[in-house]
Order: structure tokens, then C-alpha cells, then sequence
């Protein structure tokens, strides 16, 4: 009788070390048949097969403790720092005591040998491999690990502890970590989680809290820094073990990782001691220093190792998009840009309402919202959009619940309140520890499309320190360039970056932008209370959040070009605008101009720029500039 297909999805999934043993089995008698590329071809052929990514059980939304060792998982990851290769035994000979009959086995997607291993056998083959450490998708949304957890597919052998139903188990318990963990973040991050009624559900949060380790982990966690880049971040971190072409990853590229779990207690006794047994495939030398040991070689129940068979890059983690590019996906494409422009004035209302009523800064925030690094001329990075919306109200935490509502739309944010404390004793850069020999993380080691919100409104007066100045400095670097130096201590090294930079102030930001619009408030401000709260009291349907949530994120992923008809119109405008009055556009008006156009073009999902989108970008630029003089005029010396 043919096994059923959960049956074969169980087998594949639950015991992939035996698929990889039995072509390693059967390669023994044809040494050139390839086996080790076949089988990575087998699990990518059958992740292939409609919606089978979605029976793999995923580290980011169950707990590693319900996972069960040796199968098939997934993880959806930035890579935070690339250690060192190492070695390990890709073929060795264990002799059985009793019959002293050998045999010949495979040590590729393992930590831990067979036991009886015949050091002295000819036939030991010696392999290398590198590992990454790999951390959640910084600042990554709450809707997002819900709808990711919500759509999974996953079963558990029976095996396990884990169920399907496991979010009804620790509603209190939940409430409980909400307490303690929540706490301590509001001192320096106050808003980083759901704030709105929708978003707001028991299930998910559950979901999420699992991802935890249990208590009696929990302390043992505290003493060991996971490095996540943000503070308050939860989930697991990994040590993801990669066996051919290493190359191709860089350092902070997302991916979701499809790999073997592997949580033996044996690794973590090599934590805990120098003297590892010779069972071990990759016994770490005493080459290494004690805070080296610590930080390459955490405990497995904490720090799990994936040894990958397939890695995805992620062009975004948005879980509404099809994991299909948009190019290879037809028929969803038609369909969603059809729609464009109706959702555009839907969210353009929105935004108005939430921009207390001033319409011109809603279309900026959409313009801003799609913006992206398309490509990099030089050291110029094209398609960055930063927008400074100056006249933010400091009354009714206006800023926050601004960043409340955009942290409902993108993918992954974070809120950065530029207050004199946080400039002064934050790690934004990144830094090489060479004690543990690692990269020791910084808020601005962030995901391309992360969306940075900084509050300048929480801005003092008062002195910036070394580490102040240093900050701050950084941060113009990723607005001006699109870069963060890392800190190497006798040098430093560029890393490019594509984050969406939003710097809401009072006056002119002292950060540098592409683009300042000054907000023009429809509430006085006895009514700015009243006013905001409806919004949250009135919250958008679900329905109606994740077409926006898809609109912004379709925006982004779009093609675009421009005709040479239409470029020697703008040429010829251009011309048109500098006779009249010489000083009144400069060259880098007409690169905010071209910008404008773009982001206009791509919202109103057109791949291609027009001259009625041409006209009306430069119709709003118009208005923003005119807007900005008469603020000018009225504010004095202001700029």
C-alpha cells in the first residue's frame, strides 16, 4: 500500500538524516554519483511542491522545545555575524565492539559521531564548513509573526510535546512575561509593540511568547548575550552550519533557512567543558579563549544548530505576498495593480486623517513609505527617500502613536527616541569584540526596509557625549549614503544598508534629508487628544490593514522605467524652469523632482514614468516648496 502524503511529508520532514543516510548508502558502491548534491536537490524539489514550505515547522513561531531534534525546520533570519570555518568529520568508520564489524558513515548535518568511532581508519574524510550566527529579523512587526505563525501548516510527530493547539495552554503565563518583559523596554523604547485594538489578539501574542525558552532556561539565558541588535527583541538565535557556497552570503542578508535541527546536550556539555569528548565531530581547540568558547559554542537548548540544505533570500518578509518574485507570479500582479490606485485614496484618506488633516504630508509619507535603494551609482545610492516631517505636535504623544499606525503597515520598524540619553548611551554601530571574536551588535544593524522612525521631538537640551556625537554621526551616514561604519577599533568598514528613514521634529531636523515638508495641523491642540483617540478608538478593518500592507509593499518591489520621450520632456522642462528665474531650481531640485516622479509613478502602480505623473510631481513639489518658504517667512531665520 503507497503511504499516504502526510505520511511522506512526515518522512521527509521528521527523519531527513535518514533520506541523507540512504543516498550515502547507496553512493558506497558508485563513489562519483554525486549523492551529497542529490540530496540537497531532493529536499529543494520537494519544498517545491505546492504549499510543502508550510508543513515545515518554523523555530520563529514554536518553541524550540516542542521541536523535535534531527528534523526538518525552518527559520526566518538575518545573518548577524560569520565565524570562522571549521572541520568535522564528513566521513568516518565506527567499529562495533562486539563483532568488530566496521562501518562507514556520514558525519555531514550533524554535531555529534556515532559512538565506537576508528580514529586511525584510512577511510576518514575531512570536511569544512562555516557558521553563521543567525538572529530573528530585527524590529519584525507583530502582524507579521502572526500572520507568518497563522498560516503554518506544521505538524509535530506525536513524539514531541507540541500540539497544534498549544496557544491555549498559557494565557497566564503570557501576562505574566508581558510584565516582565515589557517593563524594562519602556524605559528606553516606549513603543515598540501592538498598540491598536486589531492587532492587539490573545492567539498571536501566545504565539509568540512560546517562542521562548521555558523558565528554567530562561536564567540561564540572562547570563548569555544573544546579541540581538534591538533591545526588548525576542525569539530564538541560531548557529546555522553552511556546506557549500558560503560565498554567496553576506553579512545582514535576511533569508529563511531550511536545515536539520540539531539540540544534543552533548554541545552543550562542550560549553561547559574544555576537555570535549572525541565523540564530537568539531571539538574546539584551546586555541580559544574562555570568552571564545562562551560565545562560539552556547548551549544547545538555547542557542539551537541548523544544518542548512537550502537557504531562500528574502527580497522581503511582507507574509500577505506570494513567495513567488512578482515577475513569476502573473496573474497576482494584474490583479494587484489594478487595484493600485483605488487603495492609494484609501490610504491617502487615512493618512490625511492621521496627519490631522494635512493631505499634502499624507502623499509625502506614501511617497516615503514606497521608497527603496534600487541601485547604487558610485557611492550614490538611488531611490532613498528620507522625509523629515517637521511641526509634529509634542502634545498627546502625538510621535508615538504616528509610529504606532506605521508599525500596523511595514514589515519590520523601529522606534528611536533621539532623547539625550539615548544618544549618549546607545550602541547604534556595530563593533568587533576580538576577545570573544565576535560582532558585537548595534540598533543600526537592520534588515534592507526597515523602517527607522526617529523622534527628535524627544530631543533636550543638553551636552552629547563622544559615544553622542558618534551617534548622531551615524545616523546622518545612513540617511546621506545609505552606509553604517562598523567599528573594527583600528579601522573601520562600510557596510550598505537600505533602511527608510523618518525623522519627526519640531522645527528643521538637525539630521540631514531628501525631503522636509512642514505639517500643517487641521486640530488645535484642546482637541488633539479627542482627535487621536478616535482613531484608535475606529481602527481600520483587518481587511482593509492588509490591503495596505500589501499595496506598500507591492509599491516597493515594482519595476520602473523611463522613456527617452518622456526624459527629454523633463529636459526640456527643466530648461523651461531655469530661463524664467535662474535660481529658482537648482540640480538637486531636479534629482527630488525625478524621485518624486518615481515614487508618484510606482504608487499609482505605474512601471513607467508619464508626463501626467511627471506634471503632478511637480505640482506637489511646487506646493511643498511654497509651503516651506511661507513657513520661512513666518518662522524668521528658521531654514
Amino acid at each position: 500500500m503507497m503511504p499516504s502524503t502526510h505520511d511522506w511529508m512526515n518522512s521527509w520532514i521528521s527523519s531527513p538524516l535518514g533520506v541523507i543516510e540512504g543516498m550515502f548508502a547507496a553512493s558506497q558502491d558508485n563513489p562519483n554519483s554525486g549523492w551529497e548534491a542529490k540530496a540537497v536537490e531532493f529536499f529543494k524539489e520537494q519544498l517545491k511542491q505546492k504549499d510543502a514550505h508550510t508543513g515545515v515547522p518554523s523555530m520563529n513561531d514554536i518553541p524550540l522545545h516542542y521541536l523535535k531534534p534531527n528534523s526538518l525546520v525552518k527559520f526566518r533570519c538575518l545573518i548577524q555575524d560569520m565565524f570562522d570555518p571549521e572541520f568535522y568529520m564528513g566521513v568516518y568508520e565506527t567499529v562495533d565492539p562486539s563483532t568488530k564489524a566496521k562501518v562507514l558513515r556520514c558525519g555531514k548535518y550533524k554535531d555529534v559521531t556515532e559512538c565506537g568511532v576508528d580514529f586511525h581508519s584510512k577511510n576518514t574524510v575531512t570536511a569544512e564548513r562555516q557558521t553563521f550566527y543567525c538572529v530573528p529579523i530585527p524590529g519584525e512587526n507583530p502582524w507579521v509573526k502572526e500572520s507568518y505563525a497563522g498560516s503554518s501548516q506544521a505538524r509535530v510527530v506525536p513524539s514531541t510535546s507540541y500540539v497544534p493547539s498549544r496557544q491555549k495552554r498559557s494565557y497566564e503565563e503570557d501576562d505574566d512575561m508581558d510584565d516582565m518583559d515589557t517593563q524594562p523596554q519602556k524605559q528606553r523604547e516606549p513603543h515598540t509593540g501592538p498598540q491598536s485594538p486589531t492587532e492587539h489578539h490573545g492567539n498571536g501574542d501566545c504565539k509568540r511568547q512560546e517562542t521562548e525558552a521555558p523558565s528554567s532556561q530562561t536564567a540561564s539565558a540572562s547570563h548569555l548575550d544573544l546579541n540581538f541588535p534591538l533591545p526588548g527583541e525576542k525569539g530564538p538565535s541560531c548557529l546555522v552550519k553552511v556546506y557549500e557556497n558560503w560565498d554567496s552570503f553576506k553579512l545582514n542578508d535576511t533569508l529563511e533557512v531550511y536545515g536539520i535541527l540539531s539540540v544534543s546536550p552533548a554541545l552543550s556539555a562542550l560549553a561547559d567543558e574544555k576537555d570535549a569528548s572525541s565523540s564530537i565531530v568539531d571539538p574546539t581547540e584551546c586555541m580559544e579563549t574562555a570568552e571564545e568558547q562562551r560565545v562560539h559554542c552556547p548551549p544547545a537548548s538555547l542557542v539551537p544548530r541548523l544544518h542548512m540544505l537550502y537557504a531562500k533570500p528574502l527580497s522581503h518578509n511582507n507574509p500577505l505576498l506570494p513567495c513567488a518574485t512578482l515577475e513569476d507570479n502573473s496573474a497576482f500582479l494584474s490583479s494587484t495593480l489594478s487595484e493600485m490606485a483605488s487603495v492609494r485614496a484609501e490610504l491617502l484618506t487615512y493618512f490625511t486623517h492621521v496627519l490631522l488633516g494635512d493631505v499634502l504630508a499624507a502623499e509625502y509619507l506614501i511617497l516615503h513609505l514606497i521608497s527603496d535603494v534600487y541601485t547604487r551609482r558610485d557611492v550614490l545610492p538611488l531611490g532613498k527617500f528620507t522625509l523629515n516631517l517637521s511641526g509634529c505636535p509634542t502634545v498627546s504623544s502625538y510621535t508615538e502613536r504616528l509610529y504606532q499606525i506605521i508599525q500596523q503597515l511595514v514589515p519590520s520598524s523601529y522606534y528611536l527616541g533621539m532623547s539625550l540619553q539615548n544618544m549618549n548611551q546607545m550602541r547604534l554601530v556595530p563593533k568587533k569584540d576580538y576577545v570573544a571574536n565576535r560582532l558585537v551588535s548595534g540598533a543600526l544593524q537592520l534588515a534592507k526596509n526597515t523602517s527607522l522612525f526617529l523622534d527628535e521631538t524627544q530631543l533636550e537640551q543638553g551636552q552629547l557625549d563622544t559615544t553622542g556625537v558618534r551617534n548622531v554621526t551615524a545616523l546622518g551616514n545612513v540617511i546621506s549614503w545609505q552606509k553604517v561604519d562598523y567599528d573594527f577599533n583600528y579601522h573601520q568598514m562600510e557596510f550598505p544598508c537600505n533602511i527608510n528613514v523618518l525623522i519627526a521634529s519640531e522645527a528643521r531636523s538637525l539630521l540631514p534629508s531628501d525631503c522636509q515638508i512642514h505639517l500643517q495641523s487641521q486640530v488645535t491642540l484642546d482637541h488633539m487628544d479627542e482627535y487621536l483617540s478616535s482613531i484608535h478608538m475606529h481602527p481600520q478593518a483587518s481587511s482593509q490593514l492588509n490591503k495596505f500592507r500589501l499595496y506598500l509593499s507591492v509599491a516597493r518591489l515594482l519595476d520602473y522605467s523611463i522613456s527617452d520621450e518622456v526624459t527629454k520632456s523633463v529636459e526640456d522642462d527643466f530648461v523651461d524652469m531655469r530661463k524664467d528665474d535662474p535660481q529658482s531650481i537648482s540640480a538637486e531640485d531636479l534629482h527630488r523632482m525625478l524621485v518624486v516622479a518615481r515614487l508618484l509613478s510606482l504608487s499609482l502602480g505605474q512601471t513607467s514614468l508619464s508626463r501626467d505623473s511627471w506634471l503632478r510631481a511637480k505640482h506637489i513639489e511646487m506646493l511643498r516648496r511654497s509651503r516651506m518658504e511661507q513657513h520661512k517667512c513666518v518662522n524668521g531665520n528658521e531654514p
